[in-house]
């Protein structure tokens, strides 16, 4: 490898791989970073925190070629480095894996792990080698990926561990993971570890960006915050206290970070607000039994694969099941779409919010009415001044930090993107809510955010399913839990009785 992007000597630094000095950078003249500040030596694990939108994917973008930056300065081994494009990056041997995944969906698991780096032969492609070698570095990763699988029809889990084992195969000096964990299992988030740990055994340099400082504190030696772009601490990562770089990160203490259980007991001989009886789909899952009080929080844990998902899609008729029943307020109905479910009082916050949960192209007040256009209709038409006001009051009531209810929502963060989602359903008066990862990809600032108003909504009556994949937030928040393994429920615990280890246990062992 040549370092053909690094110009001119700018002092020896043993110490230091990369320096990014007084780096700023404005978007339409709102400034996102503001003389920020980055620094990590050879071979070390440094992770870099910050709330939605305070910067940190647009440090990192700067770093791997992807953005320019407006000024500022980039050191690479104690050299001035231009990094304008991604070719000028990985002539350094850096490597970015982004929190929107850049894989091909039509070209199989190999394909994409290959693709710009095809192995050949006698000028071909050599297509066998080419299996066989992303064989191989799956196998070496303890990634369970078939390479002849076309990436469109794994699953959001599936694909992240795509484009980690790329970026991993061709990362020679630095790997930057941009919320690699955002969609693995407990047990998927494990073997990045192990990937992470062995390249630094080797000698490469990892910047883990993630909003899971529990996760952080297993791997990382050090930490940067970010706060509304500009560099706020640096020092070593630490192993169980938070309440520091929490504070560094939000500039505010966060306490009671889980709001405290108010749910009342079950009014005797009341229906519950959700029941399913022997619900089944195919082999996505079967002889699921459960049910769910108005006012009451359900967890439903499991290892990805589990059924978890699919059950959320059946219950909302986004993929209805095939067998078994479900009961609303103690009355059969029947759900056959998202139409029917809606009908009935029910919303679904999917767990892939940009594919399935939000029009990016569309503005956020055009979002949040989209579920209940016809509160806004006037004569026929819509009245968007109404839908105006509409969005204006959920910008206030959930702290949507936007230009205005005019801007677009895929120019939003994460937080602010799964806000509007949240505004939507709220906007159309749901009662029965499916939660899918609510917290996936949002900051610590915005997730105690969403915390308080899901124990709200419950104190107002809601009755709401959370699918998480952090233990924590599950017995943070919820007041009993279910948990599925190999697409059945096998458990249900009293939160306020269990513990990880208990769910864990049951989520693998049955």
């Amino acid at each position: 490898m040549t370092d053909a992007a690094v110009l001119g000597a700018r002092g020896p630094s043993n110490q230091l791989l990369v320096e990014l000095r007084d780096i700023e950078k404005a978007y339409g003249g709102v400034a996102v970073l503001k003389r920020a500040n980055f620094s990590l030596g050879p071979g070390e694990i440094h992770g870099l925190v910050g709330e939605n939108g305070a910067g940190k994917s647009t440090l990192m973008k700067i770093l791997a070629g992807e953005v320019p930056r407006d000024t500022g300065q980039i050191l690479w081994s104690g050299q001035t480095a231009r990094i304008h494009t991604r070719k000028d990056a990985a002539q350094l041997g850096i490597n970015m894996i982004h929190q929107e995944l850049n894989l091909a969906p039509h070209l199989t698991v190999a394909e994409n792990l290959f693709l710009g780096h095809e192995p050949r032969r006698r000028g071909m492609l050599d297509r066998a080698r080419e299996a066989a070698d992303a064989r191989t570095s799956l196998e070496g990763l303890g990634f369970d990926l078939n390479p002849l699988t076309a990436v469109r029809k794994l699953s959001p889990a599936q694909r992240q561990l795509v484009e980690i084992a790329r970026a991993v195969a061709r990362a020679t000096r630095l790997v930057i993971m941009d919320e690699p964990t955002s969609s693995l299992s407990a047990k998927e988030v494990d073997e990045l570890f192990s990937v992470i740990r062995q390249l630094q055994a080797r000698g490469t340099t990892v910047i883990f960006v993630t909003h899971r400082l529990e996760e952080l504190a297993q791997v990382a030696d050090r930490v940067t915050v970010l706060r509304d772009g500009e560099t706020v601490h640096e020092g070593p990562m630490p192993r169980e206290d938070f309440s520091g770089l929490i504070k560094a990160m939000v500039g505010r203490d966060l306490k009671d970070f889980f709001p405290p259980r108010t749910t009342q007991a079950a009014e005797p001989g009341k229906a519950a607000a959700l029941q399913a009886r022997n619900l089944g789909r195919g082999t996505d899952f079967a002889d699921v039994n459960f049910s769910m009080e108005h006012g009451e929080i359900v967890g439903l844990a499991g290892l990805v694969g589990a059924g978890r998902t699919e059950l959320a899609e059946a219950i909302f008729g986004a993929a209805p099941a095939d067998r078994g029943q479900i009961f609303i307020d103690g009355k059969e109905v029947t759900i056959r779409s998202a139409s029917d479910a809606i009908h009935h009082g029910l919303a679904f916050l999917t767990e892939d919010r940009k594919r399935t949960g939000l029009a990016l192209n569309l503005s956020i007040a055009q979002n949040v009415t989209l579920a209940h256009l016809s509160a806004i209709v006037r004569q026929g038409r819509l009245d968007l001044g109404r839908e105006d006001q509409v969005a204006r009051g959920f910008l206030d009531r959930l702290r949507i930090r936007a230009t205005s209810v005019n801007q677009k929502v895929g120019r939003l963060s994460g937080g602010n993107q799964q806000k509007v989602v949240i505004a939507k359903w709220l906007f159309r008066e749901a009662s029965i809510l499916l939660f899918d990862e609510p917290t996936r990809g949002v900051d610590v600032g915005t997730k105690a955010e969403i915390y308080r108003l899901m124990r709200n909504l419950a104190d107002q009556g809601s009755a709401i399913l959370m699918i998480s994949s952090e233990l924590p937030e599950i017995l943070g928040m919820t007041d009993r839990v279910l948990v599925m393994r190999n697409r059945r429920l096998v458990k249900e615990l009293v939160t306020a009785q269990t513990t990880q280890e208990e769910i864990i246990r049951y989520a693998t062992l049955g």
